[in-house]
């Protein structure tokens, strides 16, 4: 018997079970679907923070106060958090820092900024931060129009800033060249613009586009020095392969003017770039397996469920096979046949739960700061587990219909 005929009576077969067929295919239809749905929101979140951790380049790390518990010099006893770092240790260690390469100073401002120009206002959810005369550079930011602080306006906190493309978007129309030169105001002061950043996306919610940075003592100034105001540092080394060198440099020279003694841990974190996107990589990994697991666990009861409904199809079925037999049909084409449907089944379901997925996962993509994928790898995938699901779970009921006697099928009521 021809395979084009074999199909054809497959279907045909389908049709007459629709229901049954149906709820079958959808079963597949959503293991399919979470599977490629949460894979593809886990790429392309992934690749959004690998292009920006990446940004920082394989010559850089940055040195910021650490979060968890530390031990102090007294008696081993344990302090719930190290001290901020400074404005006076992060100077510090930018004029003592004689590695070749070039440091930067940042500073953490208000996340819940608002930005107005005329009668045109941003919502209370930008970014307004210090910088110094290298920390775009350092931190991959590009300029799209205009230029950078000078070293001048750093350190006389000059009403200056940069703007990310956002905040050119909601109040100027997205024209970078109407915004230079500008005055606007960034919580009730008033600012100049001098550069616009050029757009880099978001990530995890977090949009450098949604981001105004001055100078850093004009940052200080306003939020002034107190315990909760933050520096962090960031440090670009000349030459790549002297990273580890420069970074085991940086900590002696931290720990000093830390005032740490010796026996005492680190109260601060020194963060490699290419260390971010390590772990970032292993951590999506986990994520990848973690999510397959659920998968394939979601289409083991699909399997079942699909040979559960094949073998009543053939106990249905067994007069009819029996004519077919009777007729001429060999064991191999009775068994092509059950084996067919099964396929076609979930391959149905594996092509709706392909499209369902990659239609929700870059649906969620957006509101985690991703951006669309066409997950290439992960249909194959989803096909060759649906064929795979297919055969395991078709072969068996196809294999008794196949064995079945003529004589005694044609006598089954």
């Amino acid at each position: 018997m021809p395979f084009s005929e074999i199909l054809s009576m497959a279907f045909q077969s389908i049709r007459a079970n629709m229901l049954r067929a149906v709820l079958t295919l959808l079963i597949i239809a959503f293991g399919i679907m979470a599977l490629v749905g949460i894979l593809t929101a886990i790429d392309a979140i992934a690749y959004s923070l690998n292009d920006n951790f990446s940004g920082l380049g394989a010559n850089s790390f940055s040195i910021e106060r650490k979060w968890g518990e530390v031990k102090s010099n007294q008696r081993g006893k344990k302090q719930k958090v190290a001290e901020a770092v400074n404005y006076r240790q992060a100077t510090e260690f930018k004029e003592r820092f004689d590695f070749p390469g070039k440091v930067a100073i940042g500073c953490y401002g208000s996340g819940q900024s608002t930005v107005k120009y005329g009668d045109k206002e941003t919502n209370p959810n930008v970014r307004f931060d210090g910088a110094d005369e290298n920390y775009l550079e350092i931190k991959g930011i590009d300029i799209a129009l205009g230029r950078n602080f000078s070293k001048t306006e750093v350190e006389s906190g000059a009403p200056n800033v940069i703007i990310g493309a956002d905040i050119v978007k909601q109040l100027f129309a997205g024209k970078n060249e109407k915004a230079l030169d500008q005055i606007i105001s960034v919580n009730s002061r008033r600012y100049r613009v001098i550069g616009i950043m050029a757009s880099k996306g978001s990530t995890m919610n977090e949009s450098g586009d949604r981001s105004v940075y001055a100078p850093l003592v004009n940052v200080k100034s306003l939020y002034g020095s107190g315990v909760d105001r933050d520096y962090f540092l960031l440090v670009a080394v000349t030459n790549p392969t002297d990273i580890d060198a420069a970074q085991s440099e940086a900590t002696g020279l931290f720990r000093q003017i830390r005032g740490l003694r010796p026996g005492e841990d680190d109260d601060f974190e020194v963060f490699a770039s290419d260390g971010l996107v390590a772990i970032l990589k292993e951590n999506t990994t986990n994520l990848r397996l973690a999510t397959i697991a659920i998968g394939l666990m979601t289409l083991l009861g699909a399997a079942i469920g699909l040979m559960n409904i094949m073998l009543v199809s053939v106990t249905e079925r067994t007069r009819e096979i029996g004519i077919y037999k009777a007729l001429g049909a060999t064991r191999r084409s009775i068994l092509l046949q059950f084996l067919t449907e099964a396929i076609v089944i979930c391959q149905i379901g594996g092509l709706v739960g392909i499209f369902l997925g990659i239609l929700i996962g870059n649906i969620v993509t957006p509101l985690l700061g991703g951006s669309f994928l066409i997950p290439w790898g992960w249909m194959f995938l989803g096909f060759a587990l649906c064929m795979v699901v297919g055969v395991v779970s078709g072969f068996y009921p196809a294999m008794k219909a196949a064995r079945l006697d003529p004589i005694e099928s044609l006598r089954y009521e």
